[in-house]
């Protein structure tokens, strides 16, 4: 009980910090939502580990409901490093889009002023 009470106080503190940071405009709406969501959930998971075992034996599934929070946070991770990964990669396409017009346009002024 001691541990569920530690880890829901954390959680409100990280959603403390995330209400601030949308207060200073930080992230957008829909970053709130999704992490306020996530945190939530969390909470919830917390609060109904037993029923959460109670599940997972019913199932048939051997293990403890927190192993299967574990799971879950790892493929949630797994996943939002591959997101992560597609976003910096079209930020690079993009970086370079960028780059090489402005080397395109510095190249047409330098041959304009020769020119002139």
């Amino acid at each position: 009980m001691l541990q569920q009470i530690i880890a829901i106080f954390i959680i409100a503190l990280f959603i403390w910090r995330l209400i601030l940071q949308k207060k200073k405009q930080k992230i957008n709406r829909n970053e709130f939502l999704f992490w306020l969501t996530f945190w939530l959930l969390g909470i919830v998971a917390i609060i109904f580990i037993r029923q959460i075992d109670s599940l997972l034996i019913f199932l048939g599934f051997s293990g403890s409901g927190i192993n299967f929070l574990l799971y879950l946070a790892v493929l949630a991770l797994f996943y939002l490093i591959f997101k992560l990964r597609l976003d910096l990669a079209k930020m690079d396409t993009n970086l370079t889009k960028i780059t090489r017009l402005i080397a395109l346009n510095q190249e047409k002024e330098n041959k304009n002023k020769l020119q002139q």
